[in-house]
């Protein structure tokens, strides 16, 4: 894995985007044939994020992935106010344990480490990646990359209607750039981690249904224009400059 990461960080990053999909979506199929919901998908995520966290460890690279304190004091990132917003949403139409208890708890440890894994890959292996070359187009790559991949809800047979897919990649992307300007501009890939790992894993105890469809896409559309659009615009305006970076 080593060999490979040294020969092409690019082809390395794509790698691992590559093996999460495909590898995700099988483990959601034999879970449910298992009947237990991430039953196999929660075991597979925990092993990927083992793996992931260790070989990065051990090769000396967690600063240059952000496994470190941010450089810029929170209240530069307004204290991460908005993504609390976002993440609690979970609770905005009530609070219902979904799954019963076997199946919410493998949801939440797949979860979690969904946010460590995808921050990972994407903020971490392909933005890192690419940075070097291009900052600008990195940051466009990792968020467009990690938004689209949400497309796949639109064919999944996922129950989403075609709108609420197309919010979803929308809010993904906005999401996207986000996370990676934090990354880009603190240094530190852990408030991103932790936002994306809660976020998920608080959906365990959303009470589907609790308010009508078009009560929820008006809220949806507050969240995607005026939450992350504004968000984005001050981080867009607040940092200027070029990011620090890290040593390597």
């Amino acid at each position: 894995m080593t060999k490979l990461y040294r020969k092409n960080e690019i082809i390395f990053a794509i790698l691992w985007i590559a093996a999460y999909v495909l590898l995700s979506g099988l483990a959601d199929q034999l879970s449910e044939n298992f009947g237990v919901v991430k039953s196999v998908t929660a075991v597979l995520h925990a092993v990927m994020s083992l793996i992931l966290y260790f070989w990065i460890r051990n090769n000396h690279l967690s600063e240059k992935y952000g496994f470190c304190r941010p450089s810029v004091p929170a209240k530069r990132f307004l204290y991460y106010l908005p993504l609390a917003v976002i993440a609690s949403t979970a609770f905005w139409g009530g609070i219902k344990l979904q799954y019963g208890f076997p199946g919410a708890m493998m949801y939440v440890i797949s979860m979690l480490c969904v946010g460590f894994l995808e921050e990972v890959i994407f903020r971490g292996l392909l933005f890192r990646a690419m940075e070097k070359d291009n900052p600008r187009t990195a940051i466009i790559v990792s968020a467009l990359t990690f938004g689209l991949g949400h497309i796949v809800n639109l064919f999944n047979g996922s129950g989403r209607d075609p709108v609420s897919s197309l919010m979803q990649i929308a809010f993904a992307v906005l999401v996207g750039f986000v996370l990676v300007l934090i990354f880009y501009h603190g240094g530190s890939l852990i408030p991103c981690i932790v936002f994306h790992s809660a976020n998920n894993a608080l959906k365990v105890f959303e009470a589907d249904g609790a308010m009508s469809a078009q009560t929820e896409m008006i809220l949806n559309l507050v969240l995607i224009v005026v939450v992350l659009g504004g968000y984005l615009l001050y981080l867009v305006r607040a940092f200027p400059g070029k990011a620090v970076k890290p040593s390597l």
